[in-house]
């Protein structure tokens, strides 16, 4: 699924939430997600609102630990503890980037920032509620129209700061966003805001090619006139089956082929969309291979900490790829009494092989056998009269 948001009134965590949970990511699955980092003292409603008319989705977050500032090493360590895994990744990786753009503003190492205005308990629910709502709702894509940025100053514990505050400006030339001015002298762009749109993988550009499917609106805690605080949010399918990927690669020339055997399984266990290995020559004309993970951008940081921590590579390429996926559904059949799944595709058909193999090794019957039996007549994929799958 696509996600296009368009922050004409800018953007900040809670309302990245609220129009996650407007446009349909159960609550209570959120909350389970939060719950699952150990953060005590805290509780996330979804309330509907209006801004200035306009009906929203507010997420509110109260909590009972009102510390202002926690360590970054101390966030980090919470919201890894998310489930499931991709949903710790992409918080960790929003939080990560909290840490260390506040660490290059203060000449510190990351692990030893202390985040003040970003430290609190809603920074927890707001970064894996966020990660954890694009999961449920199965997205894989994320666009972004331009940033709408407020002026003026700001007060924080380091005295008056101009806007955007430092931490979203550095934030934002990371995620290479477009900005535009919202005419308001107010803070309308937050850190955790941009720091989630980065870790999410946005594309900041043109509306996307999609059918939009669901619409809803995240709201802000302000009510100004005039102009609804609102963050417009659209779910939908990629046109013509068109979904944007990520291409992970690494040459490795000291791995054995049972570890990359087991990597790809490993792989594909933590989201990978396809896993491969070619063999390839390298320097000193010593023979090696290149290991390629496909894999959707929510997914592509924790695919990668697998595929480095399994082969022991110093490093790898990441690429954006266009997929391009045919209709397809699946049907189940019987042969000789035992199931056999069958994928249809708009140009053939073809029997689950794990399947096949069970149902040829009870019944005794030849694997090709059973793969006939299981096939349409003539081997063709259930279609209609317009060429559709039925």
């Amino acid at each position: 699924m696509i996600l296009w948001v368009t922050p004409f009134s800018g953007v900040s965590g809670d309302m990245l939430l609220g129009a996650l949970l407007g446009l349909g990511a159960p609550l209570d699955d959120v909350r389970a997600a939060v719950a699952a980092t150990g953060l005590p003292g805290w509780r996330l409603d979804a309330r509907p609102v209006t801004r200035a008319g306009l009906a929203a989705t507010r997420a509110v977050v109260t909590v009972e630990d009102t510390a202002a500032a926690r360590p970054a090493a101390e966030l980090l360590v919470l919201v890894g503890r998310a489930r499931p895994e991709p949903v710790a990744a992409l918080a960790t990786a929003a939080v990560r980037a909290l840490a260390e753009v506040e660490a290059g503003l203060h000449g510190i190492p990351a692990e030893e920032v202390h985040l003040h205005e970003l430290g609190g308990t809603d920074t927890v629910v707001d970064t894996v509620g966020v990660a954890a709502a694009l999961h449920l709702l199965g997205v894989t894509t994320v666009h972004s129209g331009p940033l709408a940025v407020g002026t003026g100053t700001v007060d924080t514990r380091h005295g008056t700061l101009p806007l955007p505050a430092p931490a979203t400006a550095a934030l934002l030339a990371r995620a290479g966003a477009t900005v535009v001015d919202a005419g308001v002298a107010a803070e309308t762009v937050t850190p955790t805001g941009v720091a989630l749109l980065l870790a999410a993988g946005a594309r900041f550009g043109p509306v996307p090619a999609l059918t939009v499917q669901r619409v809803a609106y995240g709201a802000g805690g302000r009510d100004p006139a005039g102009r609804p605080n609102v963050l417009p949010a659209y779910l939908g399918a990629a046109e013509g089956g068109v979904a944007d990927m990520v291409l992970l690669e690494t040459n490795v020339d000291d791995v054995s082929g049972e570890v990359l055997g087991h990597l790809i399984g490993q792989l594909l266990a933590a989201g990978a969309a396809d896993a491969w290995v070619t063999p390839i020559v390298m320097k000193k004309s010593r023979p090696a291979h290149t290991v390629h993970v496909l894999v959707d951008p929510q997914r592509a940081a924790a695919c990668g900490r697998t595929l480095l921590a399994e082969t022991g590579s110093l490093g790898l390429r990441r690429s954006r790829v266009e997929r391009v996926a045919l209709a397809r559904r699946t049907t189940t059949v019987e042969v000789a009494g035992h199931p056999v799944r069958v994928k249809h595709g708009p140009f053939g058909s073809k029997p689950e092989h794990d399947d096949v193999a069970a149902a040829a090794a009870a019944t005794g019957l030849p694997l090709r056998e059973v793969a006939r039996r299981a096939l349409p007549p003539g081997g063709d994929p259930p279609v209609d009269e317009h060429g559709e799958l039925r």
